[in-house]
C-alpha cells in the first residue's frame, strides 16, 4: 500500500467548492474561546461540504493567525458569518424551518448513535464554550439535544473533535438517505 500524494487527492478548486452542493449542514459556534478550535472547526467543514459556520458571542472571527494555523485556508471556501446574540441567530434559523440540535450532554438527549436525519431537512448543529458548553437557553429552545455516547472517566471531548465525530456522523447518515 502506497500513501497518495496531495497531487492525487482530487482536490476541488476554492471556485468550484463554492459551487458544489453542499451537505444540510450548518455550524453554530457558541462562544468558543480556542482560536484553535475555531479554524479545526472550519476544516472539517470544509471536508464534509458544510453549508455555514456561525461565530457567535466570543467566537473569533477570520482572519486570525491562530485560526489559519489549524484552518489550513478552509476560512476561504466554507462560508461564515459572525452573530454577536446566538439566540437570536437560532430564532432566526427556526424561522427559516432549519432544525437546530445542540451538541451537549443533557436530560433526554438522544444519543449521536441513535439520531437518524430526516431526509429534505437542514440542520444547524450548535456547539458550545470549551467550559459552559451550549447555553442553557440555546438547549431548551433546540428541536433537539444530541449528545456524544462516552464510556470512560472523562466524558468530555475537545470542542474540534466533537464537532468531527458529529458531522461525519450525521454526514454518512445523510448521504445513506
Amino acid at each position: 500500500m502506497r500513501k497518495l500524494k496531495n497531487s492525487e487527492l482530487d482536490r476541488l478548486s476554492i471556485e468550484d467548492f463554492k459551487q458544489v452542493e453542499k451537505t444540510p449542514i450548518i455550524i453554530v459556534l457558541d462562544n468558543i474561546r480556542s482560536l484553535n478550535n475555531i479554524g479545526s472547526v472550519f476544516r472539517t467543514s470544509d471536508a464534509f461540504l458544510v453549508e455555514k459556520i456561525y461565530l457567535c458571542g466570543i467566537t473569533a472571527t477570520p482572519p486570525h493567525k491562530d485560526i489559519h494555523k489549524t484552518a489550513l485556508g478552509s476560512t476561504e471556501t466554507v462560508d461564515w458569518e459572525y452573530v454577536e446574540n446566538t439566540m437570536d441567530l437560532v430564532d432566526r434559523l427556526k424561522s427559516e424551518k432549519i432544525k437546530i440540535c445542540s451538541i451537549e450532554q443533557a436530560e433526554n438527549a438522544t444519543m449521536l448513535n441513535n439520531f437518524q436525519p430526516e431526509a429534505n431537512t437542514k440542520y444547524a448543529l450548535v456547539f458550545g464554550n470549551e467550559v459552559k458548553g451550549v447555553s442553557q437557553k440555546v438547549v431548551s429552545a433546540s428541536d433537539s439535544v444530541i449528545e456524544i455516547p462516552q464510556y470512560g472517566t472523562k466524558h468530555s471531548l475537545n470542542i474540534s473533535v466533537s464537532c468531527g465525530v458529529v458531522v461525519w456522523d450525521i454526514f454518512s447518515k445523510l448521504q445513506a438517505l
